[in-house]
């Protein structure tokens, strides 16, 4: 895992829509997520509508979301536009959800897999990453988001969140062979 501290890669690539999207049109924001997620992983389909649900609420206090499928669309069509497009409708997402096709990102971010959550301060310096919540699909576990809620928060509130953070937990990125 990278550090605490470590500075946010910059990043410009295509959303679902094909708009360009940087790092630097989150810089009013005070707290960024960048998250990485995709259509077809159980992981990520249990948590969907709750990641929805928490980072509509965080976004009035300053936290931008932004995710990103770094997926092999060749090997995984369900992680392809389209399907993303419709994931974002059936969760609720109203973030930008960017393809990373080149897969450059996720590997400068140190992603690996879905989801897979990053927080980055003001300063834009990692402030955590790690687990949604302590749900995995099967595992009767509530979905509540608990774990990236608190990161949040502290993060908004300018204290570090306790260590150790639970690492996430879901089905590995797609490589490109």
């Amino acid at each position: 895992m990278i550090s605490l501290g470590t500075p946010a890669p910059s990043f410009c690539l295509p959303s679902i829509d094909g708009t360009p999207v940087r790092l630097e049109d989150f810089a009013d924001a005070p707290v960024l997520l960048v998250a990485f997620l995709c259509n077809h992983c159980p992981y990520v389909r249990h948590i969907e509508a709750r990641l929805g649900e928490v980072v509509s609420a965080c976004a009035g206090p300053g936290v931008a979301t932004v995710g990103v499928c770094s997926n092999d669309i060749m090997s995984y069509p369900d992680d392809a536009p389209e399907a993303l497009a419709r994931q974002r409708s059936r969760a609720g997402w109203a973030f930008p959800y960017l393809i990373d096709e080149s897969q450059l990102v996720a590997r400068e971010f140190g992603a690996a897999c879905t989801p897979d959550f990053f927080v980055y301060g003001p300063d834009r310096r990692l402030t955590y990453r790690g687990a949604f919540d302590g749900s995995t699909p099967g595992n009767d576990t509530p979905v509540t988001g608990e774990l990236l809620q608190a990161a949040l928060d502290a993060t908004l509130a300018g204290r570090p969140m306790p260590e150790p953070h639970r690492p996430s937990m879901g089905c590995g990125i797609k490589w490109k062979v």
